[in-house]
This record gives structure tokens, C-alpha cells and sequence, in this order.
């Protein structure tokens, strides 16, 4: 029997000549419409399929699109990341700039927003359009080291001609998602790139090392500011009679009086004093504090359970669930995870029992225990609008799901078994 050819870093720690050939030779076959004699990385061929499936061009020129200085400066300003730029720094810069690598820091968008390194690849990375403000989605320019770790939530490295994009072909790549350790939503990639000769096989362990450690300053700076807001509600929240919580601008909870703790409540996108419906709460009065909210429960019941909601999953990373009824309306940002499970249950209006979920996302329906972590998670938004055993929608809510024009586009990232399953193409007669 044949032994199967070696990954792309066996080949280049001996001969990177070599590799950029062979890995040349396989591009080539592919944009030819051939089947490759080496079958590329199953990562890189679905990456591949995605980008040439959406248009993607191989002579797309990186600076199409390129962000002002003034839009790079207001993602800077609102980005999370920003409060990590020293660990990312610290744990990667110095090292690249030794090892003839640049460092690339990305929002959750796919646009660079920082740039750091060797000062002779930045140069090269400067002639073909690697720069602060790029776009790097993964349907605009291929398989790298940004937009594939956004698109499959997890580290990949793209070797040389493993990239669609021929500006790209003369540098490898390795980037690590980071993810907001409160929910999992992606806030942003980490990506270091040079020439392959520089490739060191243990590049994409190091990146993803200073993701997560990142991503553990970030669960600490979040720690730290409710234990500040607890502070600011200590004297305040015993004077009050009835329920009330202390939130901060996100909707995490610092504090609560007269009624059971709750880890999140969804706030408003721009929320002000006044009296809102809230999910789950009902009614309320909403007070600025320093750092977050006041929130206190109304006496008088709130209005009934809306009866719409949209479940929209049209764009590649971007899900939301919109709940609007006679109180208005609110939005809120899906992770990953919790996008799935809203699906499966748009499609099983009837209910799907903890088993039947974990079957349908994993293939394992003994996988409950995830599924009820994940559920409770849900329901701390979506309030009285999920009903359980079974699993479900309210009977009285229109539940509409708005999915991509191709069936193909759904959910990329996900591997449950429904989902897949709803990914081929409805026939047409």
C-alpha cells in the first residue's frame, strides 16, 4: 500500500523548495477544473469550495476595499480586542519580528485592524497589499489565515499556494479565532504570516496559546468589572422594595434583590432611562449607574408574549434572533451554537426532546447534558418564548427563519448532522 503524502509542514521543515512546488502544482490542477494528484488538507478543500463556490477570484486585488484610516480608528476604538492588545503583543510580536513573521490582529468583520512585525516582511506584505484595513473574508479572498479560522471557529494554517489568492502565494499563515469568553461570539482572529522557509511546525500551537490566553484576560477584565458595579449597587439595592437588578452595559448581572439570580438579561441595542419590555422580566424601569443599569421590575404585569419572531440566518457569520409584538421589538446576536439549536427547533415546531437535539447535532442523541446547558443558556433571552419537555417555540409565536439563497451557505462552520442535511439544494422539477 502507498503511504499517504505528508502534511505540508513535514515537507517544509526539510525542504520548503519542495513543498511551494508541490503545493503549486495542486493549485494549479484545481483553478484547471482537475482533480489534484495530492489531495489537498480536508480544511483547505472545503475553504477552496466555499471561496469558488461565491465568486472568488484569484487575482482579487487586496486593496479593493480597503478601510480609512478614520473607519480603521473607529473599529479600534470599538473593538474588545483593544483591551488585549498587550498580551497579543507580548506573546507574539517580539517572537514574529525574530522570526521573520508579522503579526496581523483582525475583527470580527475579517478587516485588519493592527499590523506589527519584521520590518523586512512588512515591507513584501506592503507590495501586495497586506495592510491595516484589508478584508480578509474568506468569500473575498480565499483560504488565510483570518477569514478560515473565522468561517470553521477554530486555528487553521494556510501554506503557500494552499491560498486561492495569487498575492498570498509566497506567505503561510497560521491564525487563531478569538471568541468572547462570556458567550462564544467571535470578536475577532490573531493571525501570523512570513515566507514558507520561516515555517516552524509549532506556529499554529503558539498562535492558538495566545488566543486563548487573550481570551482568559478578557473573562478576568469582565470579572473585575462586575465586582466594580457590585460595589456601586451594594448600597443601593437593599433600599429597594421589590425585584431589581444591576447590570452592566452588556446585560451580565452584578447584583440582584427580591427575585432569583440571572446570569444575563437583553437589554435594548441603545438603551436609555426609561420603561422598557424587557425579555423574561416584563416591564421595567431602566436607571444609569456608573458602569451599567439599574433595572427594576414594574408592579403591574407586562404586555403578552410577542408573536413574531425571525430567526435570521442569511449572512456566512453574522445570526440573530428578532422577537417583536405589541411591545416593540429587540434583537439579539447569536453564537454559533445557540444559531444551531434555534434552527432545529424552527424546524421541529412540534418539539424536540434533549435527545433528539443532541442526535441532531452531534449524532450522539447521549448527549444531553450539553444540550440542557445550552438550552438554559437560550432561555435566559428568550424568556417565556421557549416552552420545554419537549423542547419548543411557544405555540403562539409566527416563527420565520430567513436562510441564504444557497442552501449551501447555511451555517457553514457547523458539522450537525441536520444542518448538513440542510444544506442540499431543495430539486427542482
Amino acid at each position: 500500500m502507498a503511504n499517504p503524502p505528508a502534511a505540508p509542514t513535514q515537507h517544509a521543515t526539510v525542504d520548503a523548495a519542495r513543498t511551494a512546488r508541490m503545493l503549486s502544482d495542486a493549485r494549479h490542477t484545481t483553478l484547471s477544473g482537475q482533480r489534484a494528484r495530492t489531495a489537498p488538507r480536508p480544511v483547505i478543500e472545503e475553504s477552496w469550495e466555499r471561496a469558488l463556490r461565491g465568486g472568488t477570484h484569484p487575482d482579487h486585488d487586496l486593496r479593493t476595499g480597503l478601510l480609512s484610516r478614520e473607519e480603521v480608528e473607529r473599529r479600534r476604538g470599538a473593538s474588545p480586542l483593544r483591551h488585549v492588545l498587550p498580551v497579543l503583543r507580548e506573546g507574539l510580536v517580539s517572537v514574529a519580528d525574530a522570526a521573520h513573521h508579522i503579526v496581523l490582529i483582525a475583527d470580527d468583520e475579517g478587516r485588519a485592524l493592527w499590523r506589527e512585525g519584521s520590518a523586512a516582511v512588512l515591507r513584501k506584505a506592503d507590495e501586495v497589499g497586506i495592510e491595516v484595513g484589508t478584508d480578509w473574508r474568506e468569500d473575498v479572498v480565499g483560504p488565510n489565515g483570518v477569514g478560515t479560522p473565522a468561517v470553521v471557529r477554530r486555528p487553521v494554517q494556510v501554506f503557500a499556494a494552499e491560498h486561492l489568492s495569487r498575492a498570498l502565494t509566497a506567505f503561510t499563515c497560521a491564525g487563531a479565532p478569538i471568541t468572547d469568553p462570556r458567550d462564544g461570539r467571535l470578536i475577532g482572529v490573531v493571525d501570523v504570516s512570513g515566507p514558507l522557509e520561516t515555517l516552524h511546525p509549532a506556529t499554529l500551537a503558539w498562535v492558538d496559546s495566545v488566543a486563548k490566553l487573550a481570551e482568559a484576560r478578557l473573562r478576568e477584565l469582565h470579572l473585575t468589572s462586575l465586582e466594580r458595579l457590585r460595589a456601586v449597587a451594594a448600597p443601593i439595592l437593599p433600599r429597594l422594595d421589590g425585584q431589581a437588578l444591576v447590570v452592566d452595559r452588556d446585560g451580565w448581572t452584578a447584583a440582584v434583590t427580591g427575585m432569583p439570580y440571572v446570569k444575563r438579561i437583553a437589554l435594548p441595542k441603545s438603551p436609555s432611562a426609561s420603561r422598557r419590555w424587557l425579555p423574561s422580566l416584563g416591564l421595567c424601569s431602566l436607571e444609569p449607574l456608573a458602569g451599567g443599569w439599574l433595572v427594576r421590575v414594574a408592579d403591574e404585569p407586562g404586555p403578552r408574549a410577542a408573536t413574531r419572531i425571525v430567526l435570521d440566518l442569511a449572512l456566512p457569520r453574522r445570526w440573530s434572533v428578532t422577537v417583536s409584538g405589541c411591545a416593540g421589538s429587540w434583537t439579539h446576536e447569536l453564537s454559533p451554537r445557540h444559531a444551531e439549536l434555534l434552527y432545529l427547533l424552527a424546524l421541529h415546531r412540534t418539539g424536540r426532546s434533549a435527545a433528539g437535539l443532541a442526535q441532531d447535532m452531534f449524532g450522539d442523541p447521549g448527549r444531553t447534558v450539553t444540550v440542557r446547558a445550552e438550552m438554559s443558556r437560550v432561555r435566559r433571552y428568550l424568556g417565556a418564548f421557549l416552552e420545554h419537555r419537549p423542547y419548543r417555540f411557544c405555540e403562539d409565536a409566527e416563527v420565520e427563519v430567513v436562510l441564504p439563497d444557497d442552501p449551501r451557505e447555511l451555517l457553514p462552520y457547523s458539522t450537525a448532522p441536520a444542518v448538513t442535511r440542510g444544506r442540499r439544494p431543495v430539486p427542482t422539477s
